[in-house]
């Protein structure tokens, strides 16, 4: 597993596999965020699977499917609401992370600076400078 820690509250990876959620459990993990539609990839487990898993191994589980270019503000507002509900700390996936580091970015736009957002993603390995635009400063 490839796991990026973004925070103490968030991690983000490529996609996961059913006998992967108990070892997740296992580092400490509480919950887990699928941002991966189904069939998106003939390989890929479908949600009910990684669902069932994620809850025999005592994890929270939420699916809050992202197809690619279709990130609206409802899933931005849906993911944080989620990251508030959820014990933590949870890990979000999707194909290859970016779609879960940018969607936890959104969601954290105006509660943290963007400066901070970006360094967080950065640090992770993600280059989210292309919604830089999008993210607000705390008032």
């Amino acid at each position: 597993m490839d796991i990026r820690k973004i925070d103490d509250r968030i991690s983000v990876s490529p996609q996961i596999q059913e006998d992967e959620l108990a070892g997740l459990a296992e580092m400490g993990f509480r919950s887990v965020i699928c941002n991966r539609p189904d069939g998106e990839s003939p390989d890929q487990p479908d949600q009910a699977r990684v669902e069932a898993a994620a809850k025999a191994a005592g994890l929270g589980f939420q699916a809050i499917p992202i197809t690619p270019g279709q990130l609206d503000a409802d899933t931005v507002a849906e993911f944080g609401q989620a990251l508030e509900a959820l014990p933590g700390p949870v890990l979000a996936y999707c194909r290859s992370g970016t779609r879960s580091a940018t969607v936890w970015a959104l969601s954290q736009s105006g509660l943290r600076s963007r400066d901070d957002i970006l360094r967080a993603a950065r640090e992770a390995g993600y280059d989210l400078g292309g919604i830089a635009g999008a993210l607000r400063d705390p008032a």
